[in-house]
C-alpha cells in the first residue's frame, strides 16, 4: 500500500486514541492530528508514547492536503449529552460541514466518518439487520432521541452527496485501554467499582453489546482506506457479542468483583435504553473485513491493562 497522508479529527476521542496507537505501531502512513484542545492531544500522545506526530487545532485542518480524513469528533461522555442534548447537533454539524467543504475541493480525498448503531433506534428486542427500519415518535421526542437524529442527519447528508468519497462506519460498542474512566458507560462503572473494592449493583435484565476490538476496528478502517473511493455505510462488528452477565461472571471469577442483582438498579442511558445492541449485517465483508476477536476478547485483554495499571 502506498504511504498516505491521513488527518484524524477529534484526536483525543476514545476511538481516535486507539487508532492513533495502532497507526503508530504499524508506521505505514503519515498522520496529522487535529483536536479542539491541542494540550489534551499532546498529553494523549505522550501517554501512548507517540510524541512525534504533528498536532493542530481543528480550525486549521482545511489548510492541509490529505489522502484520507478520519472524523472521530463526537460527544465523548454520555453525561455531557444528558446535560445538554442539543450540543450533539451543533458539534456534529459544524465539523461535518468542515469535512464536506474540504472534500468539495479535494475530490480524490476519502473521508471515513464514525457514525453509530443508534441510527437504528433504541429499545430493540432483537439485533438489527440490513433490512431494519428506523423509527421515532416524532410527536413525542425525548432528549435521548437527539443523538439518534443527529447521526441519521449526518448519514443522510453523506448519502445525498454521492459524488463525494465518504464511508460511514457505525460502531455499536467499543472498549479499549484508552477509555475515559469517567465516561459513565456500563463497563467503565463496573471497572471503577472493581478498582474501589465496592459492590456493583445492576438490574436483573440482561443486555448484549458488541465491543469491537481495537485491532479489528483498525483493520476495518484500513480496509476502507484501501478501497480509496466510494460513498457507503457499514456496520462494525466483532466475532461475537457479549452479554452483561457473562461480563459480570468473568470479573467475579478472575478479578474478585462482587455484584448484586437489584430490581431498582438504574438503567437509564443518555442515548436511550439498548438491551440488544448489535448488528447481524456482514456487509463490511465486501471490503475484505473479517474480525479476529470476540467482544469478550476485547473486555479481557483491554481490562487487564487497566487493572494492572491500578494494581488489581
Amino acid at each position: 500500500m502506498n504511504r498516505k497522508r491521513i488527518a484524524i479529527l477529534g484526536a483525543t476521542s476514545h476511538i481516535a486514541s486507539g487508532l492513533i496507537f495502532s497507526f503508530a505501531r504499524c508506521r505505514q502512513h503519515d498522520l496529522h492530528l487535529f483536536a479542539r484542545s491541542t494540550d489534551r492531544a499532546m498529553a494523549m500522545l505522550q501517554a501512548i508514547d507517540c510524541r512525534e506526530m504533528p498536532v493542530d487545532h481543528l480550525e486549521r485542518f482545511t489548510g492541509g492536503s490529505y489522502d484520507v480524513v478520519i472524523n472521530c469528533i463526537g460527544i465523548g461522555k454520555p453525561s455531557q449529552l444528558a446535560v445538554d442534548p442539543s450540543r450533539i447537533f451543533s458539534v456534529t454539524e459544524k465539523y461535518d460541514d468542515y469535512v464536506i467543504a474540504y472534500l468539495e475541493t479535494h475530490r480524490d480525498c476519502l473521508c471515513i466518518n464514525f457514525s453509530s448503531g443508534i441510527v437504528y433506534g433504541a429499545g430493540k428486542s432483537s439485533p438489527v439487520s440490513e433490512d431494519e427500519l428506523s423509527s421515532i415518535n416524532i410527536n413525542h421526542l425525548q432528549p435521548e432521541d437527539s443523538y439518534m437524529i443527529a447521526k441519521i442527519n449526518s448519514e443522510a447528508k453523506h448519502r445525498v452527496l454521492s459524488y463525494l468519497n465518504i464511508i460511514d462506519l457505525r460502531v455499536f460498542a467499543y472498549f479499549s485501554r484508552f477509555i475515559d474512566p469517567e465516561s459513565c458507560f456500563f463497563i467503565t462503572e463496573l471497572i471503577s467499582y472493581l478498582k474501589a473494592g465496592k459492590v456493583f449493583a445492576t438490574g436483573p435484565d440482561d443486555m448484549v453489546r458488541d465491543y469491537i476490538h481495537p485491532d479489528d476496528l483498525y483493520s476495518l478502517v484500513m480496509k476502507a482506506v484501501e478501497c480509496r473511493r466510494g460513498n457507503d455505510v457499514f456496520d462494525a462488528y466483532s466475532l461475537k457479542p457479549v452479554g452483561k452477565f457473562e461480563m459480570l461472571d468473568y470479573f467475579a471469577r478472575n478479578h474478585g468483583l462482587k455484584y448484586n442483582i437489584v430490581e431498582s438498579a438504574k438503567t437509564d442511558s443518555a442515548t436511550g435504553k439498548k438491551d440488544l445492541y448489535y448488528s447481524l449485517s456482514r456487509k463490511a465483508e465486501v471490503l475484505g473485513y473479517h474480525p479476529k476477536f470476540t467482544s469478550m476478547d476485547s473486555i479481557i485483554q483491554e481490562s487487564k491493562i487497566l487493572l494492572a495499571e491500578a494494581g488489581r
